[in-house]
């Protein structure tokens, strides 16, 4: 094994130690009274339903207008759409299909002062607008640029219907579009001009939902949309395309506060007891593997400080995600995990000590053997993250 040099661990120790101060504490700038955020602290997380509360509200369509059930099934699916575009991920959508109803359940925003529910159901928006558009160019943060931004085939309102259904001749799922009589002469140029080398993406608002291939020019209004779906995602695409032509207004029924279910109070004992894991994991490591230890400390640091980034955002341009009670509990818990790599590299290099070795190639046979072990260990978690993520997570984790 090759030594690293003592300044680039000094380098690696600087930059852990400006990324945990940051994760943690934000970098602000001031004007005045004027708060801007260049990067987002712990104090910017997002808190869930159950510790900080949040809004009840309760959707429909205008009155009189008797919807059907794949419009409602439409009308949730942009509403779970927005959610999600926003990393809004505790939150509960149920739909109502006897009553013409979608009751929405969401967490306050981080940054939340007046707790005035109006202005947090203002935050989901309108009725999402959906667009056909030539290329799938996208920028740094996901939203279309260039020939994709400035060219729009189609709108909501040229298409008529979408639904998944099953070919009989190879069993595969696709989602059959039909277009408005507005839509079809605008298609068929497209399609036209991109048969054969061409992409025409779809979007809701500024969220990419799908990006088929054109294989060929459609002059009817008439199109199928494949590429492996199954049964679930056919129909996710479905109800995504019909909510962006919906010919309602979701219009506000009512709303009320949430309040949290467990607060405050138990999400600081949870901070506490993070601390307090870390602390006593720490001096377990110092006293055990001395040195070593100290170096292993270091590493569990930069891991907390990577754990508390992700969730904020970090930069001021990236949303936050929702931190919920159990997701604390798994950042408590992923400091044993963390070490687990630093103990089995530890113990496997003083068991080569003991044989007599010289420390350079105890050094290096102890990392060699005790990497099998570690990545076993590691891969099992991702099975499991993504099994839980397929599982519970919000639509489309996967």
């Amino acid at each position: 094994m090759k030594r690293v040099g003592k300044p680039v661990f000094f380098i690696v120790l600087v930059l852990i130690i400006a990324l945990t101060y940051t994760a943690f504490f934000g970098v602000y700038t001031y004007n005045g009274d004027i708060r801007s955020t260049v990067i987002k602290g712990a104090e910017d997380i997002r808190w869930g339903i159950d510790i900080r509360g949040g809004v009840d509200v309760t959707f429909s369509p205008p009155e009189g207008y008797d919807a059907t059930d794949d419009e409602m099934a439409a009308a949730e699916s942009v509403i779970q759409v927005r959610l999600v575009s926003q990393n809004i991920t505790d939150s509960e959508v149920y739909t109502d299909y006897n009553k013409d109803r979608i009751i929405v359940r969401f967490p306050w925003r981080a940054d939340e002062t007046n707790f005035d529910p109006q202005e947090a159901i203002a935050e989901l928006g309108e009725t999402a607008l959906l667009t056909f558009r030539e290329g799938v160019e996208t920028d740094e943060s996901g939203k279309p640029t260039g020939v994709t931004a400035e060219n729009i085939i189609l709108s909501g309102s040229d298409v008529k219907h979408a639904e998944p259904m099953v070919l009989t001749e190879t069993n595969e799922y696709v989602v059959s579009l039909e277009l408005e009589d507005s839509g079809k002469e605008k298609f068929a140029e497209a399609t036209t001009r991109l048969a054969g080398n061409g992409v025409i993406s779809i979007w809701m608002d500024d969220t990419l939902i799908s990006y088929p291939e054109v294989n060929e020019a459609i002059a009817d209004g008439q199109a199928m949309i494949s590429g492996g779906f199954t049964a679930e995602t056919a129909k996710d695409l479905a109800d995504r395309i019909n909510s962006g032509a919906l010919p309602f207004q979701l219009e506000t029924v009512n709303y009320n506060t949430i309040n949290p279910t467990l607060g405050l109070g138990a999400k600081d004992a949870m901070v506490l007891a993070g601390f307090i894991a870390f602390a006593l994991v720490s001096l377990f490591l110092i006293i055990v593997y001395r040195l070593p230890g100290v170096v292993a400390m270091i590493a569990l640091a930069g891991q907390m400080a990577c754990s508390i980034a992700a969730v904020t955002g970090y930069f001021s341009f990236i949303p936050s995600f929702t931190l919920t009670l159990p997701g604390i509990a798994g950042i408590i818990l992923s400091i044993g995990v963390g070490v687990d790599a630093n103990v089995i590299t530890s113990e496997r290099i003083k068991e080569e000590i003991r044989t007599g070795k010289s420390l350079d190639g105890c050094i290096d046979l102890g990392f060699s053997r005790a990497f099998s072990a570690i990545f076993d260990g590691n891969i099992t978690v991702i099975f499991v993250a993504v099994i839980l993520m397929g599982a519970f997570g919000p639509p489309s984790s996967l």
